[in-house]
């Protein structure tokens, strides 16, 4: 019998192990930022605690020495010209203009301070920058009243300096600013509920304010302000927390609006993830966007490392960053290197004097949180295929980059090209689909005013030398894009009689998308292909453009034959109605103007750089090349650019199909030769350049003859573009239980508030600011039992001071017991008076009333709300909303409570069995005896894991 039960204990701790590794674990470890809990010992605490600044003061000096001399460099700038930098006394001078620099150059001058607190005057300098600050009525700026960006790039800097220099301020000034910040914070929360950014999903406002409020939420919190600091970060979480899950739509790391204003979104979007993690215990560094995110950076660089690809509302490369971003990502997601290699690179070459230059308000203000992020156990390593030119496709934002983050050198040649959905594919697909129905209602909860009409838009840098550029931050007009715009026009045009895509806008600063034709408004890439060297991009823009023009199609195929020779052909396909009889194409460069130039009848333009020229020609597929026209097109006053140089040419268009070709080429290459002919199905071009010939076949029909989509004979090679392997759409479904999602992470909060609610009694207790105290934490609760709780926790207090062996630990946790749950009740007060809001905002104008009904909700706990009696508040347009009819304050510690006792308990039954076995009943002869041990432990065994697993869940 003793053999069948050798092995029992060794098979029995096996399965024990196997079950332990088969628990649910959470994934998210945090990325090493460690989690708070509430446990503060004062400030700074928003990045970083007392306790820690010793060592950030010896990083500036070894690891962290080159972003803090930087921080040491905007230091002293600032010290050294306080009149230029210091915000004005004068309401009316502060509020006069655009005032983010404010906010923005105090979070890096309050960092000097701490990483350089024995500098002369710079302490004084921040204190008299902060009294400045807090003696304006008001931080937002006269012209634009409706816009609180201004304000919370004020509110967070003003914030972070509040937390980084809490203890050099006087006792006066400490209280002087929290009021300031709980003023501005109070403002920022109740225009939530109000203003777009409230609603607009994944648009830069949203995470600028979002963090701005939450930043001023976190410094309240600490000082004790629980029931403002708690709705307040609720608010947040709502918000912000659904913006997380709609971004797990963009599959390719992409931010609709750009490069340039993506760094605007993504220097507040990391904070936020970097703040809920350290205080909240809620990681995102597992989200599937944040992961591909790297390539948006990396992909969209031109040669160099001084410009990005200008997409949209665009400077010349970014607003915020990007070093900050990148280290970030490199420490907390990727771990491998390339993003801080990434931040050196742009660091090394920044522009010093000309365009790219950083903005005089932007330059400074991510260094600090650069300086905090960077990892330099993470040696700078480039990306396995650096210094080769790569093509990439971002299927979500519909553009196709060539050649990035190279270095500026001869035949490193950067290429792009746009086609995709209004706002995105995510975006588009939400609104279109119907996704997300709980909280999208069409296009008013989304933004696209900083996108451009601009489908099958293109950019060519051959050399690295913009060549054909974007026109940057400018009006939303098609001709200003690289884009086709036809005649006569059919509608009301902004440029009578010609008429370009649906979105453009002629009397507004944002692009026209939420009504009519252009919410629809989109363009198609239908292939991204290499293939030995050479590069082949095919779109269709159709869908942008007004359907009455009654264009079948409008397809751009770009060629890169060489690196400094590109072919261009576009092919307008009409209807046999269609009443346009001219295409116009556009071809910007905002450095250098365009010159004519002309050989054998082709006609052409140039432009002259250093390196030599670089020329452009065209010819339709008769052989026709008409005279282009140049000029420069100024921006109206309110732009940050004065306008661009461009080309403009105009083609006649023949029924049913006209195409015409342009090359594009550098210095190196001498074109003898070109020459285009077609026919319904095909476009032939002939080129001879630098004595190479290239023979171009193009299958442009709606129905292929051959499986292909282009054909290159160069000498002797043959190279084939199959349409195969053409671009195959699958976008994402729509993420499962996302509302639970949201739900679970909103649960993070009232934790730590419980815990914060703990420590202020501990701290009061045995005082006589005791009664007070609990007053203050029970101002939002029942009247009628207020005083009972609080003679029950007074009294408790008073047995503290006769009982000698008590703990003081174990007494707070049963005073905490016999507090209601003050922040349920909170919640539900303001539930209440937000719904009145609300029905007056529906009176006022029913539609919008109706329209932003789901933004003024709050998450209820749709788990607990099992089993409860609930109730239903009808209006007369209203959905019906769910709210609890009861508040069962007690019922999560008591839950959580008993969960830990019955957890303890079954550890200790466990272990003892165990011990009982391996002891005395090990030897038995009965196998039977040790069987049933073996099933009484297994039992045991499973009922742990599933106490272990609710005690996880409950945070118990």
């Amino acid at each position: 019998m003793r053999t069948y039960t050798r092995g029992a204990p060794t098979v029995f701790f096996i399965h024990l192990i196997c079950s332990l590794l088969a628990l649910p674990v959470d994934e998210n470890h945090g990325a090493g930022i460690p989690f708070q809990n509430g446990n503060y010992d004062g400030h700074p605490m928003l990045y970083f605690s007392k306790g820690e600044v010793g060592d950030l003061q010896l990083k500036a000096q070894g690891t962290h020495r080159h972003i803090a001399s930087k921080i040491q460099e905007a230091g002293q700038t600032m010290l050294a010209s306080p009149k230029q930098y210091l915000p004005p006394w004068e309401p009316a001078d502060f509020s006069a203009r655009w005032n983010e620099i404010y906010g923005n150059n105090l979070g890096v001058l309050s960092m000097f301070c701490v990483l350089y607190p024995e500098t002369t005057g710079a302490l004084d300098l921040a204190k008299d920058y902060m009294e400045r600050m807090a003696a304006q009525p008001s931080w937002l700026v006269k012209d634009a009243p409706w816009d609180e960006v201004p304000l919370a790039h004020s509110l967070v800097g003003f914030s972070t300096a509040y937390d980084f220099l809490y203890n050099y301020l006087s006792k006066s000034q400490q209280e002087r600013f929290l009021e300031v910040i709980a003023n501005a914070s109070r403002y920022m929360y109740d225009k939530s509920y109000s203003q777009g950014w409230g609603f607009q999903y994944l648009h830069n406002h949203q995470p600028t304010n979002c963090v701005a409020l939450l930043t001023g939420s976190l410094v309240l919190m600490n000082q004790g302000y629980l029931q403002e600091a708690y709705l307040w970060t609720k608010q947040v979480f709502a918000i912000m927390e659904k913006s997380l899950v709609l971004l797990q739509d963009v599959t390719d790391g992409s931010l609709y609006e750009g490069v340039a204003y993506g760094t605007y979104t993504t220097r507040s979007l990391f904070q936020y993830m970097f703040l809920v993690q350290r205080h909240f215990n809620i990681s995102h560094f597992d989200h599937p966007w944040i992961k591909q995110h790297f390539a948006f950076m990396y992909r969209t660089i031109l040669p160099g490392f001084q410009r990005s690809v200008a997409i949209a509302d665009s400077n010349y490369n970014w607003f915020y960053g990007p070093e900050s971003q990148l280290v970030f990502m490199d420490n907390y997601i990727m771990r491998n290197g390339s993003g801080n290699w990434l931040a050196q690179m742009i660091r090394q070459n920044r522009v010093v004097e000309g365009p790219g230059l950083a903005g005089k308000g932007q330059r400074w203000c991510t260094l600090h949180t650069e300086f905090l992020w960077y990892n330099a156990s993470l040696a700078p390593m480039p990306p396995p295929d650096f210094e080769r030119s790569r093509l990439h496709f971002f299927e979500d934002w519909g553009v196709v980059t060539y050649g990035s983050s190279l270095p500026a050198q001869i035949n490193n040649t950067f290429l792009s090209f746009k086609s995709g959905k209004l706002g995105g594919r995510a975006i588009f697909d939400i609104v279109h689909h119907n996704k997300y129905k709980e909280w999208i209602k069409g296009w008013r909860n989304f933004n696209a005013g900083h996108e451009h009409p601009d489908q099958n838009s293109f950019t060519f840098a051959p050399n690295g030398v913009p060549f054909i550029t974007e026109a940057l931050y400018g009006p939303k007009y098609t001709f200003l894009n690289n884009a086709l715009m036809f005649s006569p026009a059919i509608s009301e045009s902004c440029f009578a009689p010609w008429e370009g895509q649906v979105t453009e806008a002629c009397n507004s600063k944002w692009l026209k998308y939420k009504h009519g034709l252009a919410g629809d408004s989109q363009g198609r890439v239908l292939a991204a292909l290499e293939r030995k060297g050479m590069i082949f991009i095919r779109g269709e823009g159709m869908s942008a453009y007004n359907p009455a023009l009654k264009i079948r199609s409008v397809q751009r195929n770009l060629l890169l034959l060489h690196p400094q020779l590109l072919l261009l052909v576009d092919q307008i396909h009409l209807e046999e109605d269609s009443p346009i009889e001219s295409a116009s194409s556009y071809f910007h460069n905002t450095d250098m103007p365009f010159e004519e130039t002309a050989i054998e009848g082709v006609h052409g333009a140039f432009i002259r750089h250093k390196d030599g020229l670089y020329k452009m020609f065209w010819m339709d597929d008769t052989g026709y090349s008409d005279k282009g026209v140049l000029g420069y097109s100024g921006y109206p006053h309110g732009y940050p650019y004065n306008g661009s140089n461009y080309v403009n040419v105009t083609m006649p268009l023949r029924n049913p199909l006209t195409r015409v070709a342009y090359i594009f080429f550098g210095p190196d290459v001498d074109v003898q030769s070109f020459s285009i002919r077609g026919d319904a199905q095909r476009v032939d071009i002939y080129l001879v350049a630098n004595d190479h010939t290239y023979t171009v076949y193009l299958l442009t029909g709606e129905v292929a003859s051959k499986p292909l989509f282009a054909m290159v004979l160069a000498d002797r090679q043959k190279i084939v573009f199959e349409r195969a392997a053409g671009v195959k759409d699958a976008p994402p479904p729509e993420v499962s239980n996302y509302l639970g999602l949201v739900e679970d992470n909103l649960q993070h909060v009232k934790p730590v508030f419980q815990q914060l609610e703990k420590q202020i009694l501990a701290r009061v207790l045995n005082t006589d600011n005791f009664r007070k105290t609990a007053e203050q934490l029970l101002q939002f609760s029942d009247k009628k039992k207020t005083e009972e709780v609080i003679e029950k926790m007074f009294t408790l207090s008073q047995k503290q001071g006769k009982a000698k062996n008590t703990r003081k630990e174990s007494l707070t946790n049963r005073l905490s017991e016999s507090l209601p749950d003050i922040f349920a009740q909170i919640e539900l007060a303001e539930k209440k008076q937000r719904q009145k809001s609300r029905k007056k905002v529906y009176e006022e104008n029913p539609e919008e009333g109706e329209g932003d009904a789901r933004d003024f909700l709050d998450y209820s706990d749709r788990r607990r709300a099992k089993g409860r009696k609930v109730g239903y508040v009808k209006s007369r347009r209203y959905k019906e909303v769910l709210m609890d009819s009861i508040v069962r304050s007690t019922e999560p510690t008591i839950s959580a409570s008993y969960i830990r006792l019955f957890l303890i308990l079954n550890t200790a039954t466990f272990f003892m069995l165990l011990t009982l076995l391996l002891t005395r009943f090990q030897k038995t002869q009965n196998l039977h005896t040790q069987r049933c041990f073996y099933g009484i432990l297994l039992i045991d065994c499973f009922i742990l894991l599933c106490l272990y697993s609710s005690c996880s869940q409950a945070q118990c």
